[in-house]
């Protein structure tokens, strides 16, 4: 009787890979369609809020910044949702969801330490949406820069500059930023131009050529009043400034450069000049030259007294 023995393997034999199995393929699948799913959904919501906030706040007058908002904070939620939705379908997810329980402190502080300026950039632009120091659509100056609010993200916050670029700032650091908001309440602009004229120039008749010029531009509002001070007498001009109201900030410089213009054509008809600093040059020399030459003079007369 002939008895047969199981083969071993040698040691250095590899073992092939197990096949997928079906169940390994239909998890893969449903990871998929939920992924697939979730950013069409977060797309379509995306789109379907920004039309219906838009159309509610042109028809209630109510600013769209919180919607705006709102509108990211839904889209996010989705998101999140559907990648918890597609980790349910990886096999052992119940384990693995333990293990992840059990050191969920040290991956807190992880993740914080990680996370910590996205996380303050997502908690800024909540408040930002709360709190609403500006809005979409409003004139802003920040930190030198001046431009229109855009659109508030949750994590930053784009302004259109007067240059027509995109100056993109985190929600943090606007946050701990002074901004100036030109468009809060009333749009109305205090703005001044100064002039230099020179001393022998008739100040009263600088002052009416200064009004009379502000009076004419259209962006000038001439219900309030105008004023034309003198500021300081400096070391080669009386120095003007022309102090008047303009209907917004964006107009307010281009107001400015054209009323400056048209007061220089107008002084150089009159004949009023606006000085340039005089500067006189000694060179060492030929001040030695003066001194010896001085000096000399002074000797030869010493002399000429001696002889008579």
């Amino acid at each position: 009787m002939l008895f047969s023995f199981p083969q071993v393997p040698p040691e250095n034999a590899t073992t092939p890979a197990p096949l997928p199995t079906t169940d390994n393929l239909l998890h893969f699948l449903g990871i998929l369609i939920v992924l697939v799913a979730t950013v069409l959904a977060a797309r379509i919501a995306n789109k379907a809020l920004a039309r219906h906030f838009k159309r509610v706040s042109e028809r209630l007058h109510v600013d769209e910044t919180s919607y705006t908002v709102l509108r990211r904070l839904i889209v996010a939620t989705i998101y999140v949702v559907g990648g918890i939705i597609a980790i349910s379908f990886v096999p052992g997810f119940y384990n693995l969801l333990i293990g992840l329980a059990a050191g969920a402190g040290i991956a807190a502080i992880v993740l914080g330490f990680a996370a910590q300026s996205t996380l303050a950039n997502f908690i800024s632009g909540i408040s930002l949406a709360i709190f609403r120091p500006f809005r979409v659509g409003d004139v802003v100056e920040i930190e030198g820069e001046y431009g229109t609010i855009e659109d508030i993200t949750l994590r930053h916050t784009v302004i259109r500059t007067w240059q027509n670029k995109r100056l993109i700032i985190p929600n943090a650091k606007i946050s701990e930023a002074s901004i100036v908001n030109w468009s809060i309440s009333d749009p109305t602009v205090l703005w001044f131009v100064d002039f230099g004229i020179s001393y022998d120039s008739d100040i009263d008749l600088a002052r009416r050529i200064i009004v009379d010029e502000v009076e004419k531009h259209p962006s000038v509002l001439r219900e309030r009043e105008i004023k034309v001070f003198v500021t300081e007498l400096g070391d080669f001009a009386v120095n003007l400034r022309a102090l008047f109201w303009v209907k917004d900030r964006p107009s307010a410089w281009v107001a400015g450069a054209e009323i400056r213009e048209a007061v220089k054509k107008r002084f150089d008809d009159a004949g009023i000049e606006i000085p340039f600093p005089y500067r006189t040059l000694v060179f060492k020399r030929e001040l030695e030259r003066k001194k010896a030459e001085s000096s000399n003079d002074g000797d030869s007369g010493g002399e000429r007294v001696q002889n008579r």
